[in-house]
């Protein structure tokens, strides 16, 4: 796993449907991009050096608004076919 300050955390969901964990990746502390990271995670604000488990994956910025662009989309369109019927 390889990340650069300015990239996302995620770290999948220990339960079935339950929320990922994001997390901005503020220092690199390994050699060439690996862990550990430093981390300032989005659901509580704390900051934490961090190494990641096999649960979790590097996202740029780029790659994390795509991804929810595409959650919003099937919610979105999940919505208007329920209120169609």
């Amino acid at each position: 796993m390889r990340a650069k300050p300015g990239d996302w955390l995620v770290v999948e969901a220990r339960v079935v449907d339950g929320p990922a964990r994001r997390g901005l990746i503020e220092e690199v502390h390994g050699i060439d991009g690996t862990p550990p990271f430093l981390v300032r995670w989005s659901d509580t604000g704390h900051r934490a050096l961090t190494f990641p488990g096999p649960d979790a994956h590097v996202l740029t910025s780029e790659n994390l608004d795509a991804a929810e662009a595409e959650v919003w989309a099937r919610y979105t369109a999940g919505q208007q076919s329920a209120r169609s019927m």
